[in-house]
C-alpha cells in the first residue's frame, strides 16, 4: 500500500490498483468510476471497462490512454456499479468494490480462482447482514403505498452513481417519476450505455411547470442531510417524506445511515457473510484486506482457517510475486 494506491511488483513489472495518479509508464487499473477510485492525474496507460471510462469522462476525469484489454490481465464483473470490474493477474485477484447480489440491472460479481486475494471489506463485521432485495422492495412499496394513499409525495435518496439507478429500476413503477437533475444526467448516461431505465422528468423542469404541486409523486435524489436546503424546501413546500437507502441503515454503531424519515438497508457492497463466501469461493491461499474493517475482517477469516491480514501491514517486497 503506497500513497498512490496499491502497488504490486510482479515479474519485473509494476501494477497500480486504483491509483491516485496515473501518470507513469506502468499499468494502472481503475476498478470503477466512483470519485474516490478515479485518478486525479492522467498520463499513463489506464486499464478499465469502457463504461468506467465513459462515466469518468462525464465526471471530469478523461482517461487519455484508456484500454480495455492487456495481455495477462483479465477483468471480471464486480457487481458494484455499472462497468465495475475486478482484476486477475499472475494468480492475484483484486476485487475493487464488490457485490455478489443481483440488484435490478446489476448482476452479482464473478469470482475467479486465485492464490492471492485483495478484497475490500467495507461491511466486514458480522453485524452487517442485508435482507434479500425482494424483501426490501416489498417493505418500501408498502411505505410508498401508505404515503400515496394519504397524498404524500416521496423522495428516495441514493448515491448519484449506482444506487440511484437501482432505485429508478426497482421503484420506477410509481409515478409521476421525477429525478433530481444530477441523477437525471447520470440516468441518461446509463441509458446511452444500454441500461433500460424508466424515463423521468427533472426536478427543475417539474418545479418550473408546477408539477410538484400535484401530489403525490416519487422523486429520486442524491443522498443529502436532512438539513440540506433542497430537502428542507421539498418538505416545507410540498410535505415530502424521505426514504434513504444505505448499507449502514440497520447499524447500531453508525447513525449516519439513518438520516432520512425512513431508512432501508440496500448496498452496492457485500455484507459480512457474502464477503466470507466470496473469499472461500476464490480458493485463495492468502487474503489481504483493504478499505473498511480491515483488521476485524482479517481476524474473522483467520478464525475459520484462512490466512489473512490487512494490506498496510505488508511491505512491497513481501507482496511481490
Amino acid at each position: 500500500m503506497t500513497k498512490n494506491g496499491i502497488q504490486c511488483n510482479v515479474n519485473g513489472r509494476q501494477v497500480y490498483l486504483d491509483p491516485k495518479k496515473a501518470d507513469t509508464n506502468n499499468i494502472h487499473f481503475v476498478s470503477h468510476a466512483h470519485t474516490d477510485h478515479l485518478p486525479s492525474r492522467d498520463g499513463g496507460t489506464i486499464l478499465a471497462s469502457k463504461e468506467t471510462a465513459e462515466i469518468a469522462g462525464h465526471r471530469g476525469v478523461r482517461m487519455k490512454n484508456h484500454i480495455e484489454e492487456y495481455d495477462g490481465f483479465e477483468l471480471y464483473d464486480s457487481g458494484h456499479i455499472l462497468g465495475a470490474k475486478g482484476l486477475l493477474f499472475d494468480e492475484i485477484f483484486y476485487t475493487g468494490d464488490i457485490c455478489t447480489r443481483n440488484r435490478g440491472f446489476l448482476g452479482g460479481a464473478s469470482i475467479p480462482k486465485c492464490k492471492t486475494l485483495i478484497t475490500e471489506c467495507t461491511f466486514g463485521l458480522p453485524e452487517f447482514s442485508f435482507p434479500k432485495i425482494k424483501e426490501v422492495q416489498r417493505r418500501v412499496n408498502e411505505v410508498i403505498a401508505d404515503l400515496y394513499g394519504r397524498g404524500v409525495p416521496v423522495i428516495l435518496l441514493g448515491y448519484q452513481l449506482g444506487k440511484a439507478q437501482t432505485l429508478t429500476q426497482l421503484f420506477g413503477h410509481w409515478g409521476p417519476l421525477y429525478l433530481h437533475d444530477s441523477i437525471m444526467q447520470m440516468n441518461l448516461l446509463h441509458q446511452k450505455l444500454g441500461v433500460q431505465l424508466k424515463e423521468g422528468i427533472s426536478h427543475i423542469e417539474a418545479q418550473k411547470k408546477g408539477l410538484l404541486e400535484k401530489k403525490p409523486w416519487v422523486m429520486i435524489a442524491p443522498v443529502m442531510s436532512s438539513k440540506n436546503k433542497f430537502i428542507t424546501e421539498m418538505k416545507s413546500k410540498y410535505g415530502a417524506v424521505t426514504i434513504g437507502f444505505s448499507g449502514w441503515a440497520q447499524s447500531t454503531k453508525f447513525s449516519f445511515g439513518r438520516s432520512a424519515d425512513y431508512s432501508f438497508p440496500l448496498s452496492d457492497h457485500c455484507d459480512f457473510a457474502e464477503l466470507v463466501d466470496m473469499v472461500v469461493e476464490s480458493g485463495a491461499e492468502q487474503v489481504y484486506t483493504v478499505h473498511g474493517f480491515v483488521n476485524e475482517f482479517a481476524q474473522s477469516l483467520q478464525k475459520i482457517g484462512i490466512s489473512a491480514r490487512p494490506l498496510q501491514e505488508c511491505s512491497l517486497d513481501e507482496f511481490s510475486g
